[in-house]
């Protein structure tokens, strides 16, 4: 069987490490905030609910964290391996914006995230409410150090070149740091975490209301991320907006293969809403459309000309066929997220939030819709750079170590099988912990500590006293 060549695996493995990676912290930036939120209302109103959902949610928080924790340490090694040239290039740059997001985040996280998990009854209510409120910032900041690395590979700026070939910084760290897309990925990345979060507590609360429905926590937790849908559903699709004109100023040849212009329209662009991209024949094929609509959305003017990939030689053009229908699978599920919250305020208006059946079953479904628009959004932004991994600056195809094709294979090969059987049984877990209810006086973390390190159960060793003879 002949091999794709080497970039092409290298490009393959590291898509799907990352893919497989990106799910946990979707979750955790979400869910640590949500924990200190049910921590705050228990210590502000005394309800043994609140606790009893933080108890109930923190065990799944904690394997979440440790399955991303672990995922994410082998992106650190393929960087030097699949991507050297990349990373010796590169390295002035991407190195200490790594570096602050362990020296900040990362200390900050495992600082505290002891006592988050174990240290309910060994320190003080405050102190340990003190705690979450750190790992949930901490998992912000973390956030905030990730996107300014993807966000300058995707709009560069304050950099120089020095005799060496590498990118260094021009003298501004700011210039870097907040590159001219970072605001606008910073606010969409961080909102579809909480979007994630709250659709998933949601979905888990709708399959133990359809099971009980006077189940006091399953209706709380039910009400929460209803609450989250209805608002940030919304918000997100105002903050995607501005995110896509963002694009179109700084990245045009995505938008392009976003909408699926091949050609150019002098008079007002079509919204094209579905179809068959044919980059061979440069059109899309079986086109349902609006015309003028995508030039109203990307110009607010149904007659503003927009250019299209005739504009682009051939060689930087993205992967039309892939960006445009991730695009879409994300916009659609975006759509379906907002009308979820739409119907949950009108079930909540008709006091039916916790009886209609027919939404608790929407939002069972919707469970999981928030990771997938997740990755379909990653998709899009990242194959849409395509064939760039510093955008206008350096190839992809340059990018690559110098590597056989079979050495690259057999380590995808082992990727995979690794990764399908440690974290596919991570996740089987994590998916009983859901299925059982959250019940009154929940249980804390199995297995947690009970003692220091090195002490034993034992009983402590008698002195012994000499006595004269």
């Amino acid at each position: 069987m002949d091999l794709p060549d080497a970039l092409t695996l290298a490009r393959m493995q590291f898509a799907f490490t990352i893919s497989f990676h990106f799910l946990f912290p979707a979750i955790t930036i979400g869910l640590a905030s949500y924990l200190a939120v049910l921590e705050g209302l228990w210590l502000k109103t005394g309800r043994a609910e609140y606790m009893d959902l933080f108890r109930y949610w923190i065990k799944i928080f904690a394997i979440v964290f440790a399955m991303g924790v672990v995922s994410g340490i082998v992106m650190s090694y393929q960087f030097g391996t699949n991507w050297a040239v990349f990373s010796d290039r590169a390295g002035p740059i991407i190195g200490p914006l790594m570096a602050y997001e362990v020296l900040t985040a990362f200390f900050l996280e495992a600082g505290f995230l002891g006592v988050m998990l174990f240290g309910m009854n060994r320190v003080g209510k405050g102190l340990h409410f003190t705690a979450t409120l750190m790992v949930a910032f901490g998992t912000v900041v973390s956030t905030f150090w990730i996107i300014s690395v993807n966000s300058w590979m995707h709009t560069p700026t304050g950099y120089a070149m020095n005799a060496a070939g590498q990118y260094i910084s021009a003298g501004s760290w700011l210039a870097i740091i907040f590159s001219p897309s970072f605001p606008y990925r910073l606010m969409h990345t961080v909102s579809a975490a909480y979007l994630t979060t709250a659709f998933m507590v949601g979905g888990v609360g709708a399959w133990h209301l359809l099971k009980d429905r006077a189940n006091p926590r399953a209706r709380i937790m039910f009400s929460m991320a209803m609450w989250m849908a209805a608002i940030f559903a919304p918000v997100q699709i105002f903050l995607g907006d501005m995110h896509g004109l963002n694009t179109l100023e700084h990245q045009p040849a995505k938008v392009m293969a976003m909408e699926g212009h091949y050609q150019s329209h002098p008079d007002g662009a079509p919204l094209i809403l579905f179809g068959i991209p044919n980059s061979a024949e440069n059109r899309v094929d079986y086109a349902i459309q609006i015309p003028k609509a995508s030039s109203l959305l990307l110009k607010h003017d149904l007659n503003a000309p927009l250019a299209g990939l005739d504009t682009v030689p051939v060689a930087d053009r993205p992967p039309v066929g892939i960006v445009f229908w991730s695009f879409r699978i994300m916009v659609g599920l975006g759509v379906l997220m907002a009308t979820l919250g739409l119907f949950s305020l009108y079930a909540r208006a008709r006091g039916r939030l916790y009886d209609s059946r027919l939404l608790h079953r929407f939002a069972l479904v919707m469970g999981p819709s928030g990771l997938v628009a997740v990755l379909a959004g990653w998709v899009t932004t990242e194959v849409g750079r395509q064939p760039w991994t510093i955008f206008g600056l350096m190839r992809t195809a340059d990018s690559a170590s110098p590597l056989a094709a079979p050495a690259v294979a057999a380590s995808l090969v082992a990727f995979v099988l690794i990764y399908f059987a440690v974290f596919g049984a991570g996740i089987v877990y994590i998916l009983k912990l859901m299925h059982k209810p959250p019940e009154s006086h929940e249980s804390e973390l199995p297995n947690m500590p009970v003692r220091s390190a090195g002490t034993t159960p034992a009983a402590s060793a008698q002195p012994v006293v000499l006595k004269p003879a």
